[in-house]
């Protein structure tokens, strides 16, 4: 993966183990994004007014392609975030109502839940998914317990950012479905470290993080809504957008809600198509196999390290991404920084629960000798806590 190293933009003196925070982009993506903007620049009114509507369907058909849903099903958004925000404060809920998610959800979309819960007064759950995990099946049953009459929206991510646990959303969606149960997904680490198939997830709303695994400009995310709930969306911010006499400049209501936000720079969304190109021209199934194989050997040798066992089997729980139990270490944050510090290594070190992890990001920019270097240096700074 050596030569793909050489298209990314990434400091050579650092060990770059942390993609799944805010990503990374190779230089053709970077070169079609500020292509964007120098187009949006040589004329502003033209561009926004009369060709922006064309450009946004034409990057939706991309992604809409690669995700297996219709293009105008989705909504480009800045972050996932955003687009959780969009869904919850759509949505009629009130007191006597639950809204059911995991213990493993990402705490801004948690915030969502909870600052919302206080102005209307339903109930934000967090049902426990204890490590380690076995198999689907049982994390299907263990979050069923958490499900009651009062049970209106679950929300639960594809593949969680504390833990690197892929959940089964699509058996929790079925599920969902036929209880009559809706479902918001949080894919911000799916589309580009999975094969993602929107239609076979089979969730009611879907967000995604497009600048995380799949290799986009930074603020590019999108919002996939089911057409049947798409009447359930307000818009989040109103604008030209909403209005009874308002013309449709993006072809639905839906889209025109969460499009249409005002005078936005809409070069990174208008940029997907190339970052999605760009993974299709260097093979990413393969890609995505040498990165999960890194993961793996990364995993288990920082268990042998540790005499801690792995938290999830290898098939099926994780991809490119993964967190190896620490034992206790009094200061995690001193700890993470001694990591930087010492070894030029970025990594997370996660406290959850009253567990410690370290998560381990392998993306195609990555080698053997990353993982090398970062085993070395967790043998010398775990040893000399001894």
């Amino acid at each position: 993966m050596d030569s793909l190293k050489e298209l990314f933009l990434l400091d050579p003196s650092v060990v770059f183990l942390n993609h799944g925070s805010f990503g990374a982009m190779p230089r053709p993506v970077l070169e079609a994004y500020q292509e964007w903007q120098r187009r949006l620049e040589r004329q502003p009114v033209q561009f926004v007014a009369v060709e922006l509507g064309g450009h946004l369907q034409a990057a939706r058909q991309a992604l809409g392609d690669y995700l297996n849903v219709a293009g105008d099903d989705l909504a480009y958004v800045p972050n996932p975030t955003f687009g959780v925000n969009v869904v919850a404060r759509s949505l009629s809920l009130g007191p006597g109502d639950e809204v059911l998610g995991t213990n493993h959800e990402y705490g801004a979309c948690g915030n969502t839940w909870r600052f919302l819960s206080q102005k209307r007064g339903f109930t934000y759950i967090q049902q426990p998914i204890p490590l380690p995990v076995t198999s689907p099946e049982e994390i299907v049953e263990q979050f069923w317990q958490g499900v009651t009459p009062r049970t209106k929206v679950i929300f639960l991510s594809h593949i969680t950012s504390a833990t690197a646990l892929r959940l089964p959303a699509e058996a929790i969606c079925a599920r969902a479905r036929a209880a009559g149960i809706l479902t918001l997904v949080d894919g911000a680490h799916a589309p580009g470290q999975i094969a993602l198939d929107l239609a076979a997830v089979g969730a009611d709303f879907y967000v995604g993080a497009a600048h995380k695994w799949l290799c986009s400009p930074k603020g590019s995310a999108f919002l996939y809504t089911r057409p049947e709930r798409q009447a359930l969306i307000e818009p989040l911010v109103v604008g030209w957008g909403w209005g009874e006499n308002h013309t449709l400049q993006f072809g639905s209501d839906y889209l025109d809600y969460l499009q249409w936000l005002g005078t936005i720079d809409p070069a990174a969304y208008l940029s997907v198509p190339a970052a999605i190109h760009f993974q299709a021209e260097h093979d990413w199934p393969a890609v995505r196999q040498r990165c999960h194989e890194l993961v793996r050997q990364a995993l288990h040798r920082i268990c042998d390290l540790t005499g801690l066992a792995p938290l999830y089997p290898d098939a099926g729980f994780y991809h490119q991404m993964a967190i190896a139990p620490l034992a206790k270490i009094e200061d995690l944050p001193a700890f993470k920084a001694r990591l930087y510090q010492e070894y030029r290594i970025e990594i997370p070190c996660i406290a959850w629960e009253d567990h410690q992890f370290i998560r381990v990001c392998i993306q195609a920019y990555n080698s053997q000798s990353d993982v090398d270097t970062l085993l070395t240096a967790l043998e010398t700074l775990l040893n000399k806590r001894e």
